[in-house]
């Protein structure tokens, strides 16, 4: 089931689509897993080609609820977009974390947050900010904002809004405040302060945002101590457009959902002997006591996988 609302931010009213699962439905008191899902530059909780709706809908008939969302000045919601900046999205970010923790289906302990493009920068920099985030999700996250996005936008939407207060830019005005929001943050050296779980896709056919922005945060990830797992889809561009790559990076984000989903209910069993920790699902009577514990992970990929989406 889904349904839109809107949220109240500040001086913004935030368009909402929440997906619940369908075993959600009559099941009161049983709480579920989420993932809220952020939206790129000059973007909307839609996505190219109905990405974001048709992996929210992936995620929703795998037990997950799943809100999704427009920045401030984006798709429904109020505002303009060029008058905020990279601080506003995360703070806009952290209200939408706490209204989906406020739904009664949702377990406010296991929320994941994913984040396309600017999006993955957003994402980055708020579960810095937010402890209970535990795992986060990059589809070709932007990791050095200004220069990035004024690769994007190209040099002379930059200076005019410099010189005349503002430039247009697809119909959006991008006024100085916005660009200068981007110079004062750097997720991708903000996600040393992350150690939780991460999967970073990128499509290898990426002309807007460098597909090595994907090495660059799974090297700071992973030498932090975050369990960190890279995919580079062949043949996907930055918006994961064709049906092949789409269907790939929401297959292949599910099914690191449903193993992390998995790891969580992990047994280890414990040695009263000698204190000592040992994995395994077996218990002997008298020798060893089994606890229910927190995962921690599971094993760390040591390298990258790369496989083609079939386009």
């Amino acid at each position: 089931m889904e349904y839109c609302c809107q949220l109240h931010c500040g001086d913004y009213q935030l368009a909402l689509t929440v997906h619940q699962p369908e075993a959600a439905l009559g099941n009161d008191g049983q709480r579920w897993p989420a993932v809220v899902i952020c939206h790129g530059f000059v973007g909307t909780r839609i996505g190219v080609n109905r990405l974001f709706v048709q992996a929210a809908r992936c995620f929703e008939q795998a037990g997950y609820a799943v809100v999704r969302f427009d920045y401030a000045g984006c798709g429904e919601s109020t505002g303009r977009y060029g008058d905020t900046g990279l601080t506003s999205m995360v703070d806009q970010t952290r209200a939408v974390l706490e209204y989906t923790s406020s739904l009664p289906f949702v377990d406010a302990d296991r929320i994941t947050l994913l984040g396309h493009s600017l999006g993955g920068a957003v994402a980055m920099l708020t579960a810095v900010q937010e402890p209970a985030i535990r795992q986060v999700i990059l589809w070709a996250a932007v990791a050095h904002p200004y220069a990035e996005i004024c690769a994007i936008t190209g040099p002379d939407v930059v200076r005019r809004a410099y010189e005349q207060g503002g430039a247009n830019y697809l119909g959006y005005t991008l006024k100085p405040g916005f660009f200068d929001s981007l110079k004062r943050h750097c997720p991708v050296d903000a996600a040393a302060q992350f150690t939780g779980n991460a999967l970073i896709v990128h499509g290898a056919a990426d002309a807007e945002v460098p597909v090595r922005n994907a090495s660059l945060y799974y090297q700071q990830l992973e030498r932090h101590g975050a369990c960190c797992q890279l995919e580079i889809l062949q043949n996907a561009d930055h918006t994961f457009s064709t049906p092949g790559s789409a269907r790939a990076v929401r297959t292949l984000t599910r099914s690191w959902l449903q193993s992390r989903r998995s790891a969580e209910f992990d047994w280890k069993i414990v040695s009263l002997e000698n204190g000592g920790v040992v994995d395994g699902r077996t218990h002997r009577q008298g020798f060893f006591d089994i606890h229910p514990v927190q995962a921690t992970g599971g094993r760390k990929p040591t390298s990258a996988s790369s496989y083609s989406t079939g386009d």
